[in-house]
């Protein structure tokens, strides 16, 4: 993969789709500076100058139907969780792609797909921003980073270095469906008991995380009886 550093840009994702036509696949456009980076559905995400890691991807001509998208999110996911298990930091993902450990937001990602005339993945865009040294987060209550985590401080640059190599390692796997299952092993709150709030129906009620379907809908057994599925932005954790 081929990396482009830049001082400063609104977005990496922004920049990578503004220059989709003129980038090959594997292409990592990376900023040391993220001035209004993009999360899931229209959410922000903030990150201190120079401390972290925001980076975008670039895939093409992906062996992938567009229903079977969500496995860019399975492997990115995945990635990360990996990544960070060599760091001796263990994370999980609270469904359906941000990394916690112990309970704090550690990393997010914005996955933005582009379909070709045969109905296929021609391109992805796979936005992701990890906090690796920044130690005070003024504007989220429940978040960490690497270096609160391990005491330690990291080179941005060999950081995603070492990211993209667990990255690419697990490319193969993507066509196979071998990632689902990883991915649901290591979902936040799997198979333990806790509260939810059902934004379709307005109710709150304590359920358990069983894994996800092939669409990509996270699994819910309602202790009150029976499954919910739900789609992003269908269902909220409670505290």
């Amino acid at each position: 993969m081929i990396i482009h550093w830049l001082s400063s840009i609104d977005s990496t994702n922004s920049e990578a789709l503004r220059r989709l036509a003129q980038l090959p696949s594997g292409s990592v456009l990376a900023a040391y500076d993220q001035t209004a980076g993009r999360g899931q559905r229209g959410n922000s995400w903030f990150t201190e100058p120079g401390k972290n890691l925001t980076f975008s991807i670039v895939l093409k001509n992906l062996p992938l139907k567009a229903s079977e998208g969500i496995r860019l999110n399975y492997l990115a996911s995945v990635a990360l969780v990996d990544f960070l298990d060599a760091k001796g930091v263990k994370a999980h993902i609270k469904w359906p792609n941000d990394i916690y450990v112990s309970g704090k937001k550690i990393s997010g990602m914005l996955i933005e797909n582009t379909l070709g005339p045969d109905g296929r993945v021609a391109a992805s865009v796979i936005g992701i921003g990890l906090n690796v040294n920044q130690k005070e987060f003024p504007q989220l209550a429940l978040a960490t980073s690497l270096t609160l985590c391990t005491g330690r401080e990291y080179a941005l640059e060999a950081s995603l270095e070492e990211f993209l190599a667990v990255f690419e390692g697990l490319l193969p796997q993507l066509s196979a469906g071998e990632l689902m299952g990883r991915y649901a092993s290591r979902l936040f709150r799997s198979g333990v008991s806790a509260r939810y709030h059902d934004l379709l129906t307005d109710e709150e009620y304590e359920g358990v995380i069983e894994g996800v379907e092939d669409d990509g809908r996270l699994r819910i057994r309602d202790l009150g009886g029976g499954t919910r599925l739900y789609r992003f932005k269908e269902v909220s954790y409670l505290l």
